[in-house]
């Protein structure tokens, strides 16, 4: 039901504050944010002034006007003709000089381009805040239809509940199977709508294909062209700067030579300019272009993010359509007639249901597939019927949130954590950890964790040291090792599988571990926590100190030891913050004398290893390993703020303990979840959490140590009384007389 009624896509971060109350003056004041972050860059680089060179044109301009040819000639007599000839080489040299300038017309050329990419990156971002608003819209208007859909789905359960007769309630049922149908034609119109959007994508990607094609061939044209224009600079220059050796020749001759050179010069030059003419237009045309195929490349995306909302709501419509299935039987019972026939038939039809067949062939947005990317049960496998519809609606909420935050959260994350670079401690790391790491970083990040934790007592070799150790001498806790390891995840097929190596290296770093610390040797509940760490750092040295920086730098000290005195203190913390945090809660399950430590005493032991879906708990481990067991107290009270509302509906003791069993699996939403965590937790300093842990623990030392002085006293009363036996009886020892006689 949850993710029948969970709100639409997640925008991008653009819009997340705007208000839909006074939606014209937050409008107002994004574009006056977005030009106040664009004015400071303009005033560094200033806007191009008239006078400056931004093209090749007015640098030719600027160019020094060659001589006249008669220049020279006017007056032969007036000056010896050596003269002359030097200060025509001194002019053509400095011609020669001029027409090098070509590089600043690119200069010029980039410096124009980069404007207009400024104004066109404006241009963009306006768009996309329309986009955003009408995005925001639509959404606003889905919700309303939501809630009307929930107020009419609440009537008609009440008007199920108030009907007097079995007829009327039998009418009720087939009002809601034709709601069942017409639901399911609408999926299929759905179905259709994607099919063909998945072919205006596969155009879409052939158009764009094409185009890539062409502009790669204009643009080796282009560099064709440009490499000729090179060549002639460089062969003009070179001409003009080291003449060729001539034998003397009479001043006619040097002059006819002289305008011969010239004529040639002026057609080499208009040569140039018209290749700059040719080139300028072939940029303009690869911008165009390039233009062309943005606009095809957004338009694909937009196509892509709109079959994962359709399919989202595809999931959303089928959840909600098994929520009302679940209910139905539930406000049936075990009563015997044709509807409670007709709704096992279509339980069981939704049972049998697979995912794989409802995505389409072309388009595979998120491949949910039986296990997820660490090895466990996407489906959990319960044996109970009721339970098993439970299964595949958590299914579908689980598929439904993957598909709304792929492209909304989890690439802005990746792109966040690929540029990040070295890992330093600092505030936007621990952010960064509290959002989640991505699959691809997550064993880099967390072997810096582990090596931030155990650099003092990580030494090399000891890892292989401890295991010669453990086999050369068999440790007391290796048969409960033994034991453990094959109940370790059932629902992971890495621990389940005959042929995986998963098994033999936990018995390893479990038994590393035992000769590492003897204190503790081994407590249920480590396999779990090493077993995690196998699963994403695949390394067995890797996973081993990261169990050490768990159990001897993390946790306080004996929460793993025999008398888990430590873990007893901190469920009653945790007992003491939910009264601060959720009275009502409390209060609710003081009524009906529910002790939560029976739930809540395994998650801090394992770090919820056995209580959330995988990538939940990987994010709350992400967060773990880098603040504490801070994480831990907070992520307690979240699930429990998460799911108060249906616990407070709970009116049974059996009925409560019952829901505490799996509604851990039930969470999907992990940013809801963390938000709750760690905003509306808030506040909650380190210093409080430190004053309550010790003022219990000086309780419970003095229950423990109270108790051990009723068990001295009846001891020593026991020892003191002489044994008293009934009349007719004998003793054991009067009895071995006897015989021996």
């Amino acid at each position: 039901m949850a993710a029948a009624l969970q709100p639409g896509p997640a925008m991008p971060l653009a819009l997340q504050n705007i208000s839909l109350k006074h939606l014209g003056t937050e409008i107002q004041n994004t574009m006056y944010n977005i030009r106040g972050n664009r004015q400071p860059q303009g005033t560094v680089h200033g806007p191009p002034r008239a006078d400056s060179p931004l093209s090749g044109e007015p640098q030719r301009q600027e160019q020094p006007s060659p001589p006249e040819p008669s220049a020279p000639g006017k007056d032969p007599a007036d000056s010896p003709k050596p003269t002359a000839k030097s200060f025509l080489t001194t002019n053509l040299i400095q011609k020669a000089k001029c027409q090098n300038s070509f590089p600043l017309f690119a200069e010029g050329l980039s410096r124009n381009r980069t404007a207009q990419e400024k104004a066109l990156a404006l241009e963009q971002q306006v768009l996309e805040l329309t986009k955003e608003l009408k995005s925001q819209k639509e959404l606003v208007r889905i919700l309303h239809k939501a809630l009307e859909a929930a107020q009419q789905e609440k009537r008609a359960s009440c008007a199920y509940l108030a009907a007097a007769e079995d007829k009327d309630r039998l009418e009720l049922v087939r009002h809601k199977v034709r709601q069942i149908t017409e639901l399911g034609r609408r999926v299929e119109a759905l179905e259709q709508e994607r099919e063909s959007l998945a072919q205006a994508v596969s155009l879409r990607e052939q158009q764009v294909q094409e185009l890539q094609q062409h502009v790669q061939l204009l643009m080796d044209k282009n560099q064709a062209k440009q490499q000729v224009i090179c060549m002639l600079s460089e062969k003009v220059t070179q001409d003009f700067v080291q003449p060729p050796q001539q034998p003397p020749v009479s001043p006619d001759a040097a002059d006819r030579n002289f305008l011969s050179q010239q004529e040639k010069m002026e057609h080499l030059k208009d040569d140039m300019e018209a290749y700059r003419t040719q080139n300028h237009f072939l940029n303009s045309e690869i911008h165009q272009v390039t233009k062309i195929w943005r606009k095809v490349a957004e338009r694909e995306k937009a196509l892509l993010m709109k079959c994962a909302y359709l399919q989202a709501k595809n999931c959303q419509v089928e959840s909600k359509y098994l929520t009302g299935l679940r209910r139905l039987q539930e406000a049936m019972g075990n009563e015997a007639h044709e509807s409670s026939e007709l709704l096992r038939q279509l339980i069981e039809e939704a049972l049998q249901w697979e995912a794989s067949e409802a995505s389409a062939d072309g388009v595979e947005l998120s491949p949910i597939s039986e296990y997820d990317e660490y090895g466990f049960l996407t489906v959990p496998s319960y044996e109970v019927e009721d339970l098993q519809l439970l299964a595949k609606i958590q299914a579908l909420e689980v598929r439904s949130h993957h598909l709304l935050a792929h492209e909304a959260v989890e690439r802005p994350l990746r792109e966040r954590w690929a540029a990040l670079g070295e890992l330093t401690p600092s505030v936007e790391l621990k952010q960064l950890l509290r959002a989640g790491v991505s699959r691809e970083h997550r064993p880099r990040v967390w072997r810096w964790l582990t090596r931030l934790r155990v650099q003092h007592l990580q030494t090399p070799g000891r890892y292989q040291e401890l295991l010669g150790r453990s086999q050369a001498c068999r440790h007391p806790a290796a048969r409960q090792i033994e034991l453990d390891l094959n109940r370790t995840f059932p629902n992971n097929k890495h621990f389940t599988c005959p042929t995986s190596s998963f098994p033999d290296k936990l018995r390893r770093v479990l038994l590393a571990f035992s000769w590492q610390n003897p204190s503790i040797g081994y407590c249920q509940g480590l396999n779990r926590l090493a077993a995690i760490a196998l699963l994403v750092l695949d390394e067995e040295e890797s996973a081993f100190w990261c169990l050490v920086a768990i159990v001897e730098t993390i946790m306080p000290p004996d929460y793993y030891s025999k008398t888990l005195i430590a873990s007893q203190v901190d469920q009653r913390v945790l007992q003491d913050l939910l009264s601060e945090k959720l009275p009502k809660l409390m209060a609710h399950l003081g009524q009906h004398r529910v002790d939560l430590s029976f739930i809540t005493f395994n998650w801090f032991l394992v770090v919820f290893a056995d209580s959330l879906i995988s990538s939940i708990l990987l994010q709350v481990w992400d967060a773990f390993l880098y603040e504490g067991t801070k994480v831990v107290f907070r992520y307690a009270l979240a699930i429990f703020k998460y799911n108060e509302e249906e616990i407070l509906r709970l009116r049974d003791s059996l009925e409560i303990y019952q829901y505490l069993r799996f509604f851990t699996k039930t969470i999907c939403n992990s940013r809801k979840l963390m938000v709750i965590a760690f905003h509306d937790m808030n506040p909650f300093p380190m210093k409080q959490l430190r004053q309550l842990r010790a003022a219990y623990r000086e309780r419970l030392e003095a229950e423990l140590r109270e108790l051990e002085q009723f068990k001295a006293q009846y001891l020593e009363t026991r020892a003191s009384m002489a044994p008293v036996l009934p009349e007719g009886c004998t003793s054991e020892d009067e009895g071995e007389g006897e015989e021996e006689a």
